[in-house]
């Protein structure tokens, strides 16, 4: 996967101080008896990153260290080191041994490896335990730091060996993944109205990778191939094109006047002929009923609902009547501001807690 944990570290350490100072004790005496500190330099890289994009603080560090050492020969930060004069000795100390590199106030620097060099932080951390040893200052120095949003990369990196080499992800379709599509959406929805943070994020993420797998499995298309990136790249050209408030000279000064603003400008974009086009008629049947009702009053048209009457069932009776009642309840809750759906969901668990009280059933 990368350089993952020392790129955790060095954000928590980032966090904790100006420093990131773990311990610190008298290093060996001069030929005066004073004690001279060496220095034990922890450099962290995010592989989120392009290499050899270091922080000043880093480079600064790695010019004037007197040891650069690396565990790992094929660690993607020794090229640029290389080339910009920096000589890295691919060895793996043990602490003790990087103590003693450190004698007269030498200062040494370990550029970490993927894992974050949990062993020699380890080994370090009980020699400063023990009080017989004395210890380097120790600091621990981010060299790069992950954007926002850089944890994706990882995902797809995931998803592609994933695709590459599990059994049963390997053989999947569109088709094949869209009811998990549905699946995830609705425990989506279910973690947001119990209000349950830790299953929103996990649903979240459940519903992301649903888009992740499903644009993996687009790249194979002989005919129309595209990729994670055509699909981001699709929605930002999208969502600013549509938010000219933010992003252009346009003014919206409520929700009501953006909402007016984006449906006008997605018909003209997908030159619909009327307001219900795009409506997928196959979600469940409150939100349909509600979605046509706030297109119709979003664009200003005065439509009356139609009633059992009208369409010739006697009195509301049967599944036509009952239909039409059903609309007119979504159609009122959208006026109102209510999602019909979600308010059908609340009276259903309110209604199952009942049946489980009578039943007996605790909890």
């Amino acid at each position: 996967m990368g350089y993952v944990r020392g790129v955790n570290a060095s954000s928590e350490a980032s966090a904790s101080g100006a420093s990131g100072v773990v311990g610190v004790a008298n290093g060996p005496a001069d030929a005066e008896g004073t004690f001279v500190p060496g220095r034990i330099v922890l450099l962290t890289t995010s592989h989120r990153v392009a290499p050899g994009l270091l922080s000043w603080p880093a480079w600064q560090v790695l010019r004037t260290a007197d040891r650069v050492l690396c565990a790992d020969g094929a660690h993607p930060q020794l090229p640029y080191l290389r080339d910009a004069g920096t000589a890295v000795e691919e060895t793996s100390p043990t602490a003790e041994e990087l103590v003693a590199a450190c004698a007269d106030g030498r200062t040494v620097v370990v550029v970490a490896t993927g894992e974050g060099e949990p062993a020699l932080t380890d080994g370090l951390a009980r020699l400063a335990g023990s009080g017989r040893v004395s210890m380097p200052e120790l600091e621990l120095l981010p060299a790069s730091y992950d954007l926002p949003g850089a944890r994706l990369l990882d995902l797809v990196q995931v998803m592609d060996r994933i695709r590459a080499e599990c059994p049963w992800s390997s053989q999947q379709t569109h088709k094949g993944l869209a009811k998990y599509a549905v699946e995830e959406s609705y425990e989506l929805v279910e973690a947001i109205e119990a209000g349950d943070r830790d299953e929103l994020r996990e649903e979240l993420g459940d519903v992301l990778l649903q888009v992740v797998f499903h644009a993996r499995i687009a790249e194979e298309d002989e005919e129309s191939p595209f990729s994670v990136d055509d699909v981001a790249g699709t929605i930002v050209a999208k969502l600013i094109h549509r938010h000219p408030h933010v992003f252009g000279d346009a003014t919206a000064t409520t929700p009501e006047e953006v909402r007016k603003q984006w449906l006008r400008m997605k018909a003209v974009e997908k030159r619909r002929e009327s307001v219900t086009d795009g409506v997928p008629l196959h979600q469940p049947g409150l939100a349909l009923a509600a979605k046509l009702a706030a297109r119709a009053r979003t664009a200003g048209l005065d439509v009356p609902l139609p009633t059992a009457e009208g369409s010739g069932a006697e009195g509301g009776i049967g599944v036509e009547g009952i239909g039409y009642e059903l609309l007119a309840l979504a159609a009122r809750a959208e006026a109102e501001g209510v999602d019909p759906e979600a308010a059908l969901r609340a009276a259903a668990r309110a209604y199952r807690d009942a049946i489980r009280a009578t039943e007996g059933v605790v909890g």
